[in-house]
């Protein structure tokens, strides 16, 4: 079980981050160098792995089981309900969607504004690019399986959480090498959503757990958690529809600005 709680969110959170970072290794691979950008993809993991096996171990090792359960409560507290806010507002249309077709368009649009790639040799741009968008994406799933391998069990579980992340990015790029386009169809923002709803689940249940409540019926209380968040966000997003729906009619063409513009000026990704 403890082996099922570290995988699933990091398997879940990377096909996430797994999609958006294809998306960049896409565009520049067909825009300039695919080599250049494969190798920045490979060194941008690699960075990764190095960061999820040096932390992941420091903190198994160093930090009190319960002092560390209240510390990544916390934080998965934090970074789950950013995740759940952003589904929120995209499902009740205050926030554009996450489009990945319009993504890869503007990422070839800016590459092919840069110096022309080598006639041979190494692309340092593509190189850049790749490195980048692989490592800024991996680092919010090098993050998930940190915490879920450590607060789940010890070092072991943080093997289970990587391999989880590991099988959903081969899946992505499975998929991606299948289509050779963006997976614009893959439902992010309920992936998102579910994601989210699981962080910040553990997190009330382990940082709970590290300042001493026995929380009743043991690890079941989970899935009381979870269903009572999912609801609060479901009812969330009606609330939020209403609320713009509202405010449209209310507005009919005057120059005040909608909530929903406001809510997207307030929290850009």
């Amino acid at each position: 079980m403890d082996l099922l709680v570290a995988a699933l969110p990091a398997f879940l959170a990377s096909i996430v981050e797994a999609v958006e970072a294809l998306t960049i290794i896409l565009a520049v691979g067909v825009t300039r160098q695919w080599r250049s950008a494969l190798y920045g993809a490979f060194a941008g993991l690699a960075v990764l792995a190095v960061i999820i096996a040096v932390f992941g171990t420091a903190i198994v090792l160093f930090i009190p089981l319960d002092g560390l359960r209240v510390l990544i409560g916390g934080l998965l507290l934090i970074f789950g309900l950013q995740w759940i806010c952003k589904a929120i507002l995209r499902a009740s249309g205050a926030k554009a969607k996450h489009d990945e077709d319009q993504i890869y368009a503007e990422e070839v649009s800016r590459l092919r504004e840069e110096a022309p790639v080598p006639a041979t040799g190494f692309d340092g741009i593509s190189f850049t690019v790749s490195f980048k968008g692989v490592l800024l994406e991996g680092l919010e799933v090098a993050f998930i399986v940190i915490t879920f391998g450590a607060t789940s069990g010890g070092a072991n579980h943080i093997g289970a959480a990587a391999l989880g992340a590991v099988l959903a990015c081969l899946l992505v790029v499975a998929v991606g090498v299948v289509v050779h386009q963006p997976l614009s169809r893959v439902p992010e923002n309920g992936l998102k959503y579910v994601v989210g709803v699981m962080l910040v689940t553990f997190g009330t249940f382990w940082a709970g757990e590290g300042i001493g409540i026995d929380w009743p019926a043991s690890d079941a209380i989970l899935l009381v958690l979870a269903v009572a968040y999912a609801a609060v966000g479901l009812a969330a997003i009606q609330l939020a529809q209403r609320i713009l729906a509202a405010r449209r009619a209310r507005s009919d063409g005057s120059s005040g600005q909608p909530l929903g513009a406001a809510l997207a000026a307030a929290d850009k990704d």
